[in-house]
């Protein structure tokens, strides 16, 4: 059965396109079948998958606002894991969806049929609330979302909570929390006590592994490359496979 994760946080410089990038390669290596989808105007997971522009034909954009099917967009890896690219396009298509019907569920009934080709589908979403990242919000079953271990992480992520209880409220009352992933860790006093207090209000959706700030992790999408192919012995690569490991277990768990 296909799992819909998307990966959501208001706030930019998260890690979450780092994560969609290693979640989706760390799952492929575990035999998964993954889709990965931008939804980013900033195809920041478009270009960090290593997909360059002449590849692209037509992307995201396309799919949402004109009548292109999703799997004429989808570039397809022989050794690696399946990417709807996104476009620069996308920064217009909040407007441009407001004349739409159903406008929040355009993305939910595109993916419908393709989804099924795959074990995980991960849609990498913007770092803003709008119709973009509500599409995602509707089309998933599920939201991970990366927190930076700072001082203002407990205050976005409850107006995150917020949102997630809206979208429940009007149209996917099956949509459930994946997990929250602190990120950006470090042996700071003030990162421990952030981290402390996710957990305390959290503890059941909190994942047991942290992502900690490591160079390596920024270095490898400009490579075009995961952490587990650029550094595969990092402490990135690491934290990262502990996590693909806790997805695995507890989907793997919920289906049987």
């Amino acid at each position: 059965m296909t799992k819909v994760i998307a990966l959501a946080n208001q706030k930019g410089g998260v890690g979450k396109t780092t994560t969609a990038l290693n979640l989706a390669a760390g799952l492929l290596r575990r035999d998964q079948k993954v889709l990965l989808i931008d939804l980013d105007p900033q195809s920041n997971a478009t270009s960090g998958a290593g997909i360059t522009k002449e590849e692209i034909v037509f992307n995201s954009y396309d799919v949402l606002i004109s009548n292109r099917a999703v799997k004429s967009a989808i570039i397809h890896r022989a050794d690696n894991f399946d990417i709807l690219p996104s476009s620069t396009e996308l920064a217009g298509a909040e407007i441009e969806l407001t004349k739409k019907k159903d406008r929040q569920k355009i993305l939910k009934r595109k993916i419908a049929k393709e989804k099924e080709k795959y074990d995980f589908v991960l849609i990498d979403n913007p770092p803003a609330l709008g119709l973009l990242s509500l599409n995602s919000l509707m089309a998933a079953d599920s939201v991970l979302i990366p927190v930076q271990a700072e001082y203002f992480a407990l205050e976005g992520l409850a107006q995150l909570m917020k949102t997630i209880n809206l979208v429940k409220e009007h149209g996917n009352s099956g949509l459930t929390i994946e997990g929250i992933l602190m990120t950006m860790t470090t042996h700071t006093k003030i990162s421990r006590q952030v981290v402390s207090e996710v957990e305390k209000h959290f503890s059941e959706d909190t994942y047991h592994v942290t992502i900690p700030r490591n160079v390596r992790l920024t270095e490898a999408p400009s490579f075009g490359q995961s952490i587990f192919d650029f550094a595969g012995f990092s402490s990135g690569a690491r934290a990262y496979n502990k996590l693909v490991k806790e997805i695995i277990s507890k989907n793997g768990e919920e289906q049987s």
